[in-house]
């Protein structure tokens, strides 16, 4: 009788808890959390951004220049990420808003304030107009503070892999000859390199395949000729699903490898002369078919960037 009387207030306290657990109130979502949410929400991954562009113009729903209002792969979803969580720990900060509808009231205020103060503060022309980007897409906005205008883009304001930085001097490059040829010679990304396996060495065609590039495009990097032996070296005796490379230093400028590789392959591809540093480009200035195959072989769809970045 005992242990029933036990067994049944045991019983009663249990439902008690439940019910006052039930009854609390719920914790509210951080701002950051909401903002993480609503991006995820905006996660089109496997859908082509091409095609779905492509559709909506013909729906007459965009012109060239506008987004799908989706974000098609995790690389931009990192980098809007960036931008769209620093944003809204200012709009934090300064306004003391601790909601995403709070902020989304007053998201043209506010983005226009972050903008002008990012331009003061020296932003490069192409951080701005990213951060302007992530944000429109974040509140589905593309006139979002269109009233700020942002410093042109000028090739000569680049300051990448234009000339010797402070992170040179950790490496040496003694300890990384075997990488720095061979990334001079394929011109492949960070961690299209890191990802490379052995398999994905073809010594006949004088080729690597490139599973997964920028937009998860697979591709084929011709390589320059001079290295046969060192790919032999980096085949030979190797199980296939072995990586070539077991580690990239931090401290490597890959995309300086890379601009060399571009300007290496244009000099093979054409016997012109690489275009002129300076002044505006004219079709005439370089060779049309040699700049589409070297943006080919670096997996660029725009032939705009790599003449800009690479070749001039």
């Amino acid at each position: 009788m005992r242990w029933q009387e036990a067994r049944a207030g045991l019983a009663a306290t249990s439902q008690h808890r439940r019910s006052t657990r039930s009854s609390m109130p719920t914790h509210r979502k951080s701002l950051i959390r909401e903002a993480i949410e609503r991006l995820d929400g905006l996660m089109a991954i496997g859908e082509s951004r091409h095609t779905a562009k492509q559709t909506a113009r013909q729906q007459g729903q965009l012109d060239w220049t506008c987004s799908t209002g989706r974000i098609h792969s995790y690389k931009t979803r990192s980098v809007y990420q960036e931008q769209v969580i620093r944003f809204l720990k200012w709009a934090r900060a300064t306004s003391g808003l601790r909601r995403l509808a709070e902020v989304d009231a007053r998201a043209e205020e506010l983005a226009t304030a972050y903008l002008l103060r990012g331009i003061e503060t020296g932003l490069s022309p192409w951080t701005l107009a990213t951060t302007r980007s992530a944000l429109r897409l974040f509140f589905g906005d593309p006139a979002l503070a269109a009233s700020v205008t942002l410093p042109p883009r000028r090739r000569e304001l680049i300051r990448r892999s234009r000339g010797p930085v402070a992170q040179d001097h950790d490496l040496n490059p003694a300890h990384w000859q075997e990488l720095i040829t061979f990334l001079r010679a394929t011109g492949l990304r960070r961690r299209e390199v890191a990802a490379l396996r052995v398999a994905d060495l073809n010594l006949a065609a004088g080729v690597v395949l490139v599973r997964h590039g920028k937009g998860g495009r697979p591709r084929v990097a011709p390589v320059l000729p001079g290295v046969e032996e060192l790919l032999q070296r980096l085949w030979a005796g190797r199980r296939p699903e072995e990586r070539v490379f077991a580690r990239i230093p931090s401290h490597l400028d890959v995309h300086a490898l890379r601009r060399e590789y571009a300007q290496a392959l244009y000099r093979l591809l054409s016997e012109r002369e690489l275009p002129p540093a300076r002044g505006r480009l004219r079709p005439a200035d370089y060779d049309r078919a040699a700049v589409e195959a070297v943006a080919s072989a670096l997996g660029h769809r725009r032939v705009e960037v790599v003449l800009r970045h690479y070749l001039r």
